[in-house]
């Protein structure tokens, strides 16, 4: 594993860098803040920041203004105690954070897709009964109750198994999604035999493979660039077209994704999520349309994550600080 960089170690080479460190972690406390406040506004009932401020808020004002003072006083209070730290090391632990997150992800959707299609599977055939008591069978029947019983223990269990992994997935779930395409091929033009839940398998997978990946994408130079010039700048020009592009480009419309799709308990990540939402195919499918719904705020907070820590690496380079990535690559 890499090792960590710090001004100290670096003989001054790598000088510290307090301004963009904290214009860093306060994009991510902010981030965190608006979370934790729009899990208690749709989950309790208490204000948003908005409310709060503008005094529409009947009662709990306080609430929010305290998760917001909480959570950039914990990234201040970060930056100030690691000073020393240089950027590049900051920068790689924020990658390898969302890379354990991105991993348990990847896992979740694992689990959730497998058990979810059996169940679909045997509710379609009428076999719930033949494995559980009438009453477990009718339940298994709403999403309701298989959302926070069956989906999310599975999430959890993803989550756990992330910690003791290394490989990412994304082989294995294009692998699983090629599987399940020709086993719909087969079943449809061999058996004439087909379920809607084989297509929810397969877009489930499928949007989780294209909006986990995308941030581990961005660190992999992965993503499609149309380069005019960039390729012909020194490593410093290329640092700072990477450094107000992660401002200016990346988070702030990362950032209106969140905002919009978590604006109330009305909007579009929201409403599914709260109300365990299933696609118009209702029993003969699959659970997932609401965990669907979850992936675009999953997207959004692991490219901001990913973005700040694109922001540290990119300064890094304008600075022509040591341990440039392409020199020193990050275990995984």
């Amino acid at each position: 594993m890499a090792q960590s960089i710090t001004a100290a170690q670096a003989g001054g080479h790598a000088r510290s860098a307090p301004g963009i460190r904290l214009l860093g972690w306060t994009i991510l406390a902010i981030m965190s803040a608006f979370l934790i406040n729009n899990a208690v506004n749709i989950g309790y009932g208490t204000p948003t920041l908005a409310e709060a401020i503008g005094g529409r808020a009947a009662s709990g004002a306080i609430v929010p203004i305290l998760i917001y003072a909480v959570c950039l006083g914990l990234g201040a209070f970060y930056v100030l105690s690691t000073g020393t730290t240089a950027l590049r090391t900051d920068g790689r632990r924020l990658h390898r954070f969302n890379l354990y997150l991105i991993r348990a992800c990847f896992w979740s959707v694992l689990f959730v897709g497998i058990v979810d299609a059996a169940i679909a599977q045997m509710r379609v055939e009428h076999m719930l009964t033949l494995f559980f008591s009438e009453d477990t069978s009718r339940a298994l029947g709403r999403s309701a109750y298989v959302g926070p019983y069956i989906h999310m223990p599975l999430v959890a269990l993803g989550f756990v198994v992330a910690l003791f992994t290394r490989t990412l997935g994304f082989t294995w779930l294009t692998l699983l999604i090629v599987v399940a395409e020709l086993l719909i091929v087969f079943l449809r033009f061999v058996f004439s035999y087909e379920q809607a839940l084989m297509g929810d398998l397969v877009r489930y997978w499928y949007a989780a493979l294209f909006l986990f990946a995308s941030a581990y994408t961005l660190f992999d130079e992965g993503h499609v660039r149309v380069d005019v010039f960039y390729s012909g700048f020194s490593t410093r020009k290329r640092g700072v077209v990477n450094a107000w592009g992660s401002i200016l480009l990346g988070v702030t419309t990362c950032a209106v994704i969140l905002a919009i799709g978590l604006n109330g308990k009305t909007a579009i990540i929201n409403a599914p999520v709260a109300n365990f939402e299933i696609t118009q195919t209702g029993a003969v499918g699959m659970f997932i349309k609401y965990q669907m719904a979850a992936f675009l705020a999953i997207f959004a907070i692991t490219m901001i994550i990913q973005f700040v820590s694109y922001l540290f690496e990119a300064v890094a380079d304008i600075r022509d600080e040591p341990g440039h990535r392409e020199h020193q690559p990050i275990a995984h």
